[in-house]
C-alpha cells in the first residue's frame, strides 16, 4: 500500500502511530541539522520532519535531494507539536511527522510555470500543461465545486421523482440552434451522424413514453463562435422535461432549483430580489436594456427620445427618424469624464457597429456637448425629463435602426458598468424574461426564421398562427437571466401535429420537410402525446457566476481554447491514414481561402 492516510486526516488521535503518506513535495527546508518537507496531495498539506537523530544517513541524503513536485512516499510516526508550535491554519497543524523511511516514487522535470494561485503565465501555457495547472488551488477548487454541483443536482431531482435518462450522443443532424459537429458512418457510406446540440427531440419523445419527469446532466455539442461565457465545442446543461405542466409549473421548478443552488454554494452572495424572481417581457428588456438578458444589478435604463427629436434641427436625429429609425439614450449618473475617456466610450460604440456617439454633459455651468448648438431649449428640457439627467450626469445617444440602437447602447451600458464598477459583484440578480417572439428576421437572408426553439407552443394556438402578422406571434418560451448571463432557457412545447405543421409553414417548410427532418416527433405526436414543457440549465455558466470566474473555460477540467483546440492533446489533428479515410468514404481536399 502506497499510503494509509491522506494529508488531511492526521491529528492528535494518531500520536505515536505509524502511518504512510504519499504525495507531491511542495517545499523542502534544509536547516543543516534538520530537514522539513511540506507534502501535499488533493486534500491538504502535512509537514514532515527528518531528524538525523532518528533517521539513518541514507534517508537524510535522499531527503536532501528531494526537489519541488517529486512524488514521494514516507513512513513515519505521528508526534504531537508543543502548544507553542501548533499551526491553526493547517488541518494537520497539531501534529508533525517524524520520518522513518522515504522512497521517491517519481521525479519531476522543471515545471513550465509555478504552482501558485497566480502563476504569471499565459492561458495557452496553462492549457497546454493542464495536468499541472490542475494542481493549483483555484483550479482544483473549481473541479471540486463542479463535482458537488453534479451530486447536488442529481440528489435534488431524484428526490422530486425525476428519472435520470442518458440520451444518445450519435444522432441526426438538426441544426435549429447552430452548426452541427458531424461524424461519418463507416457502415453507412456517405452518411453522417451529428453530435447533439441538445437532447431536445429525445426528451420530448420520453414524454410520449410515460417518462413524465426526466432530467439529465447532458453534454451538448455546437460549432459556435467563441465568447467568454460560451464554451467551445462542448458544454453541459441540466436538461429537464415534464408532462402535464403549464408555464407556472416549470417556472416554479426553475426558481426552486436556482435558489437552492445559490443558497447551498454561494451563501455569502446576496440576492437582489430575494426569493422571488421578477418578470420582464422580452420587449421591455430590449426597450430598456438593449438586450434580452439584462443585468438588473444596476439601473441605467434606455429612454426613448424619438418623439422629442422627430422635428429636430439636428439633422442626424431628424433624418434617422425619417428613415424609420429611433433616437434613444442612456444616462451615466454622477460621473465626470475627460475627452480621452469620452473618446474611449465612442470607440466602444464603434466596435458595436456605430459610426459615432453623441452625448450631453450636464455641469454646474450648464450643458456641454459638440451637438449642443443644434438642439432647442425644449429638446434639452425633454431630454432632462425623460432621462432623469441632472448636474454631473452624462447622456449618451443612439439614433439608428431599432436593432442597432439596442446593440450599441447595451454595449455602452455594460462598458460603463465595468469602468465605474456600478454593480456589487457579490450580488445575484435573477429574473425571468418572458413573452419571446416566435419568429425573427435572419440577418443573412432577411427572411423570417425561428427565433429560438421551433418546438415551442404558440401563445393563443392555431388562431394566432392564422390571424396575426408573423412578427406578432408569441411563443411560450422564457429565459432565466442572472447578472447578464442566460442560465435557463425553456418553453412549453407544442404537442399537436397540426400545430407543428402550421408553425413550420410560417417559415416555408412543408409537411414533407417536417417528416424528413423531425420524423420521430411528427409520428409520436400522433400517438397520444401529453402536454409537456421543459428547460435546460446552463450548468457551466451558473458555476462561472458562483465561482466569480471571468471566463467559462475555468469551469472545465480540460477546456478547449478560444480557437476550439485542445492544445494539450493536439486536437483537432490531421488524419493521414489513407485507409482509415477510405473506410469512412472521406476524401480530404486542400483548404482554399
Amino acid at each position: 500500500m502506497h499510503r494509509t492516510h491522506t494529508c488531511w486526516e492526521l491529528d492528535k488521535s494518531f500520536v505515536w502511530k505509524t502511518v504512510t503518506l504519499a504525495g507531491w513535495v511542495q517545499k523542502r527546508r534544509d536547516l543543516g541539522w534538520m530537514i522539513f518537507i511540506d507534502l501535499r496531495d488533493r486534500y491538504w498539506i502535512t509537514q514532515i520532519t527528518l531528524d538525523p537523530q532518528r533517521v539513518d544517513e541514507a534517508i537524510m541524503k535522499a531527503a536532501s535531494e528531494v526537489t519541488h513536485e517529486r512524488v514521494i512516499k514516507i513512513e513515519w510516526e505521528v508526534v504531537a507539536r508543543p502548544d507553542s508550535m501548533i499551526n491553526s491554519d493547517m488541518a494537520t497543524g497539531e501534529v508533525e511527522l517524524v520520518a522513518t523511511t522515504l522512497e521517491v516514487l517519481n521525479r519531476s522535470k522543471e515545471l513550465p510555470f509555478m504552482i501558485v494561485d497566480d502563476p504569471s503565465t499565459s492561458e495557452e501555457q496553462r492549457m497546454k500543461h493542464r495536468y499541472i495547472d490542475l494542481r493549483r488551488n483555484p483550479v482544483l477548487e473549481n473541479i471540486k465545486l463542479r463535482a458537488r454541483l453534479n451530486k447536488f443536482t442529481r440528489d435534488r431531482y431524484t428526490q422530486e421523482w425525476f428519472l435520470e435518462v442518458q440520451t444518445p450522443i450519435f444522432t441526426v443532424s438538426s441544426p435549429e440552434w447552430s452548426r452541427d459537429y458531424l461524424v461519418p458512418s463507416r457502415v453507412n457510406p456517405g452518411k453522417f451522424y451529428a453530435l447533439p446540440q441538445a437532447p431536445q427531440q429525445y426528451k420530448q419523445l420520453l414524454m410520449v413514453g410515460w417518462v413524465d419527469k426526466y432530467f439529465q446532466i447532458a453534454p451538448c455539442f455546437r460549432d459556435e463562435d467563441p465568447r467568454s461565457d460560451r464554451a467551445m465545442c462542448e458544454f453541459y446543461q441540466v436538461d429537464l422535461e415534464m408532462s402535464f405542466v403549464e408555464q407556472e409549473d416549470v417556472m416554479a421548478v426553475l426558481q426552486w432549483y436556482s435558489l437552492a443552488v445559490a443558497k447551498e454554494f454561494a451563501p455569502q452572495k446576496k440576492r437582489t430580489f430575494g426569493d422571488d424572481f421578477p418578470r420582464i417581457s422580452y420587449r421591455d428588456a430590449m426597450d430598456y436594456y438593449g438586450i434580452d438578458r439584462p443585468d438588473l444589478r444596476f439601473d441605467m435604463k434606455i429612454a426613448d427620445l424619438t418623439e422629442t427629436f422627430s422635428h429636430s434641427g439636428f439633422g442626424v436625429f431628424k433624418n434617422s427618424i425619417a428613415d424609420g429609425g429611433i433616437v434613444r439614450a442612456i444616462t451615466l449618473k454622477w460621473q465626470s469624464m475627460t475627452r480621452k475617456e469620452l473618446d474611449a466610450v465612442t470607440d466602444v460604440a464603434k466596435r458595436a457597429w456605430a459610426w459615432w456617439l453623441a452625448y450631453l454633459i450636464f455641469e454646474e455651468e450648464g450643458i456641454r456637448s459638440p451637438i449642443l448648438k443644434f438642439l432647442s431649449e425644449k429638446e434639452l428640457a425633454d431630454v432632462a425629463e425623460k432621462t432623469g439627467a441632472v448636474t454631473w450626469d452624462i447622456v449618451f445617444f443612439g439614433a439608428w435602426s431599432y436593432d442597432l440602437v439596442c446593440k450599441v447602447l447595451h454595449t455602452v451600458r455594460i462598458y460603463l458598468r465595468d469602468l465605474y464598477e456600478l454593480v456589487d459583484k457579490n450580488e445575484l440578480a435573477f429574473c425571468f424574461v418572458v413573452d419571446f417572439p416566435f419568429f425573427e428576421v435572419d440577418e443573412e437572408t432577411g427572411e423570417f426564421e425561428f427565433g429560438h426553439n421551433p418546438f415551442s407552443r404558440v401563445v393563443w394556438g392555431v388562431e394566432a398562427l392564422e390571424s396575426l402578422p408573423i412578427h406578432e406571434i408569441m411563443t411560450n418560451q422564457y429565459d432565466v437571466v442572472l447578472n447578464w448571463y442566460e442560465i435557463w432557457w425553456w418553453s412549453i412545447r407544442n404537442h399537436e401535429t397540426e400545430v407543428l405543421l402550421k408553425v413550420f409553414e410560417k417559415v416555408w417548410r412543408d409537411e414533407q420537410e417536417v417528416k424528413e427532418r423531425f420524423g420521430a416527433l411528427y409520428e409520436a405526436f400522433q400517438y397520444g402525446c401529453p402536454p409537456h414543457g421543459g428547460c435546460a440549465f446552463g450548468f457551466d455558466r451558473f458555476m462561472m457566476v458562483l465561482a466569480d470566474e471571468p471566463n467559462i473555460r475555468e469551469c472545465y477540467a480540460f477546456p478547449k481554447s478560444w480557437r476550439a483546440e485542445d492544445t494539450m492533446m493536439w486536437a483537432p489533428a490531421v488524419i493521414d491514414d489513407a485507409e482509415q479515410l477510405k473506410e469512412l468514404s472521406i476524401t480530404v481536399t486542400e483548404a482554399t481561402d
